[in-house]
């Protein structure tokens, strides 16, 4: 089966899904200065069904079309935060250093959105969420996967993104988005995610699945498929997976699984430096040792 049968197959999972060929609609409620990089504060209709809001941040002196990261925010138990993460950081990514203020100095532009029941759109919870949309043959995670789908379409509408050079990297719940949207996403060029190579069936295994919560849990989805085959969809293109060598989210042995399958895809597409696990002595954080290897590898990849 071909790589574009296996995205529709594995897309075909997330439940009933809006339509993806309306055009995406955008307001920027504000736009200016903020920490040294151009912010702008928008509102996007990605969904049809409820507007998206999201911080899009670049260089103050920028111009031309800028290579540009789509940052997701990560879930941590922290439903008000959101887009937030973005410019102020949170406990589990380096506090002091707020990655846009980091991608804006390395050059880059950024889009992060408040995920659904994150943000500005924590207005239901998200086992509400979760239940009210299962009575509707909708996923949760997949009405994720969708908005962040439908975020690369906006980019694509901006003149001031290179849309040859699109990223997308994140921590945790950020990290598992990361690599379901490049899978699912031909037009994303390099992913680089942090402490979420997590491969369900070791945790189903290990016992372990309440080590996340019910919101990316995909009804059928062992029966088709395994992280190593949803990540091998990403092959040839450049993909850096961080993990923490103690992080109990990510079992290594699941992550040995990964890595193993995942090295041969990329043998056989001819690029078998395009796939890189680097391993930290950590637990679920982000590092300063992470930050610099994810930053590294966008300077060398995108």
């Amino acid at each position: 089966m071909s790589a574009a049968s296996r995205r529709d197959a594995l897309l075909a999972l997330l439940g009933d899904l809006p339509p993806r060929d309306a055009a995406v609609k955008a307001r920027v409620v504000e736009a200016g200065e903020h920490d040294g990089y151009w912010l702008e504060k928008l509102e996007l209709d990605l969904n049809g069904i409820e507007k998206v809001p999201a911080f899009f941040v670049r260089p103050l002196e920028a111009e031309g079309r800028l290579p540009t990261v789509i940052y997701h925010h990560a879930h941590g138990g922290n439903h008000a935060l959101g887009k937030n993460e973005l410019l102020e950081s949170h406990a589990g990514v380096l506090l002091d250093e707020p990655y846009a203020r980091t991608l804006t100095q390395a050059g880059y532009a950024a889009l992060c959105i408040d995920a659904w029941c994150f943000g500005q759109r924590n207005h239901s919870s998200e086992h509400d969420t979760f239940k009210a949309m299962l009575l509707r043959g909708q996923v949760l995670w997949g009405m994720m996967v969708f908005d962040a789908l439908r975020a690369v379409d906006y980019l694509h509408t901006r003149d001031d993104v290179d849309t040859a050079r699109i990223a997308t990297t994140g921590f945790s719940m950020g990290s598992l988005a990361s690599w379901w949207l490049a899978a699912l996403e031909p037009r994303i060029k390099v992913c680089a995610e942090m402490c979420c190579l997590v491969d369900y069936a070791t945790l189903v295994d290990a016992g372990k699945l309440s080590e996340h919560n019910f919101y990316c849990y995909v009804p059928r989805l062992l029966k088709q498929f395994n992280t190593a085959d949803i990540v091998g969809l990403i092959a040839p293109r450049a993909h850096l997976a961080c993990v923490g060598e103690q992080d109990p989210k990510a079992p290594l042995e699941g992550v040995a699984h990964v890595d193993a399958h995942v090295r041969e895809v990329y043998a056989r597409a001819g690029a078998p430096e395009g796939w890189q696990l680097a391993r930290f002595d950590c637990a679920h954080v982000e590092t300063t040792a992470m930050r610099r290897t994810v930053m590294e590898f966008l300077q060398r990849q995108l």
